[in-house]
């Protein structure tokens, strides 16, 4: 693709061109201002270079032939990532035809080897993903074995975009990003800010059920709380700012890690008070970069769904265990089925005993084992301060959300001297494990808004009924109703409007609304309503009765089949 932008274009700039989980892309410098319309001529000289069959040839060279030759061709942007380039490391370029890349390869053998592929889109990207940087242009596209993998891929990707969170929070009313208050910070407005609280109040009431207590801790916090924990040392980018109190620096929490620890703190601990196991819906705020953030998938202030355990090295297991079990009964409340998880163990560097690196990675396997959960091992990729679960699941349309972590920390209780007295009279250092369930309920309830493309079920839709009265002369039954339904704790509106009733009902349609009761003359006399479902049409005519216990019924039990469009 970027042989053919050069072929088309002149005095293009190229900067990186990645594969992706689904697809690639390349980014692009250059006065034409791309558009879908310059897709199919760029198809077309793509499809030439593949007729050419022409050879990829990978090169290895020297630093400074390679810098002498992105100069010469005024690529000085190959140039800034060829100093990215460690000292030491072999750097390799690749050749096809009249095209040379700086890149890593491997690549195929021939261009003719290329069955199908398609662009898809492009997007403006700030130059490594920093908004003072130049604004570049991305291209994304797919490649396939066969024209119907592409096609198919196509049709998912189509898909993607009408379930956008981005696209449908603003239809739906559900949250917005304001400009006057900044990037990344997000606005919940009512009907999200219902939904929001409904996950909220089922979190806490879960939480209670398995054992957890809540906590609520600061938003700020002097910065020798975080040079403790190490946030200042390592993780200072990320970051607001500080701001001077009494002459004394304070952040706003990147984290709510230290807030827990020091509540384990304010008291001696036996081993007779473990496990401990503590939960906290806590906004913290991390400075990410503009080019980065996406909807509410990637924001600045977030509430992560956090808790921390604090437990014995007897204990350890069986609490992982319950972790587990707990993630997958949330996960399948909300209607997600397809798990996976991803163990990663020991990196090279690493804090913590070896036997305690090893405990801990065997108890995570065994827990992963005992739920027959399908897992990969991720050598080495655990964080120097611990091995880890990371559970994705999988949406309506087959995407794979990294969600759940269960993460050991053999790093914060050395670094703040956490003990708790055995039953030996000896002070030991407890294990401690970080679990997030949501991660934030931001990204949840992004990734929740596209895995039912907004059409949420009965238990979480932010309004359940809509009472559609024909006329004027029912709107006094139609008051008396919705109250009765009020009463029964069921999220109601009365359609007030003077539209006629196809109106009123292709309007309910569009906001996604599972259930809407008509009511005429005839309903009005008899005492009865005409059902119609958001996805199965007219049910036919029910007394209040009838209806409160099938709304009840479909609460209760959280289904989503009704709903699923998606799932």
């Amino acid at each position: 693709m970027a042989a053919a932008v050069c072929r088309l274009f002149e005095g293009v700039k190229l900067d990186i061109g990645p594969s992706t989980d689904s697809g690639f892309y390349y980014d692009f410098d250059l006065s034409h201002r791309l558009a879908p319309e310059d897709f199919p001529p760029i198809e077309r000289e793509m499809a030439r270079i593949v007729a050419e069959d022409l050879p990829f040839e990978r090169l290895e060279v020297g630093r400074s032939e390679a810098q002498s030759l992105f100069e010469s061709q005024g690529q000085h942007y190959k140039v800034e990532r060829l100093a990215d380039i460690p000292e030491g490391e072999t750097i390799t370029v690749y050749r096809c035809g009249g095209f040379v890349d700086l890149c890593r390869g491997p690549h195929l053998e021939r261009t003719g080897q290329i069955k199908a592929f398609k662009l898809l889109s492009v997007a403006g990207s700030y130059y490594r993903g920093i908004e003072t940087n130049p604004m570049l242009q991305r291209v994304y596209g797919i490649v396939g074995a066969t024209q119907q993998e592409v096609d198919e891929h196509v049709q998912r990707v189509e898909e993607a975009l009408k379930r956008d969170h981005r696209k449908l929070g603003k239809e739906l009313d559900l949250f917005s990003v304001q400009d006057d208050v900044g990037p990344g910070l997000i606005h919940w407005h009512p009907k999200g800010a219902r939904i929001r609280s409904i996950i909220e109040e089922y979190w806490r009431k879960e939480h209670f059920r398995s054992g957890y207590e809540l906590l609520y801790s600061p938003h700020i916090g002097r910065s020798g709380l975080w040079e403790t924990s190490g946030h200042l040392g390592f993780y200072s980018e990320n970051m607001y700012a500080p701001m001077e109190i009494d002459d004394v620096k304070y952040y706003v929490k990147p984290m709510n890690c230290p807030f827990h620890i020091q509540i384990y703190k304010s008291q001696k601990r036996s081993y007779r008070d473990l496990p401990l196991r503590w939960a906290e819906l806590g906004t913290v705020y991390r400075y990410e970069k503009t080019g980065v953030l996406h909807g509410l998938l990637r924001v600045r202030g977030f509430t992560q769904d956090d808790a921390h355990i604090f437990c014995t090295p007897e204990q350890v297991e069986d609490e992982v265990k319950r972790t587990v079990q707990f993630a997958l009964r949330i996960w399948r409340s909300f209607g997600f089925t397809q798990i996976t998880a991803y163990l990663a163990t020991k990196p090279a560097k690493a804090v913590g005993t070896p036997e305690r690196w090893a405990q801990a990675t065997a108890s995570l396997q065994h827990a992963l084992e005992s739920e027959n959960i399908p897992f990969v091992m991720d050598e080495g990729g655990g964080a120097f301060y611990g091995p880890k679960i990371d559970l994705k699941v999988k949406d309506a349309i087959g995407r794979e959300w990294q969600m759940s972590t269960i993460q050991f920390d053999f790093n914060l209780p050395e670094r703040f001297q956490l003990a708790y007295h055995g039953d030996d009279g000896q002070d030991h250092q407890p294990y401690m494990v970080h679990r997030a369930l949501l991660g934030s309920l931001e990204r949840f309830f992004g990734v929740l808004v596209e895995h039912y493309a907004g059409a949420f079920p009965l238990w979480l839709a932010p309004e359940q009924v809509r009472i559609l009265p024909i006329s004027e002369k029912q709107a006094e039954v139609a008051g008396k109703l919705a109250a009765a339904l009020e009463g029964e704790d069921f999220r109601v509106r009365l359609d007030r409007s003077a539209e006629k009733i196809g109106a009123k009902i292709r309007n309910a349609q569009m906001d996604k609304i599972p259930y809407m009761l008509i009511l005429g003359a005839r309903e009005a006399e008899q005492g009865t309503v005409s059902v119609r479902s958001r996805t199965a049409g007219d049910l036919g005519v029910m007394r209040l009765e009838e209806l409160v216990g099938r709304l009840r019924e479909e609460v209760a039990s959280k289904a989503v089949s009704e709903s699923k469009g998606a799932a």
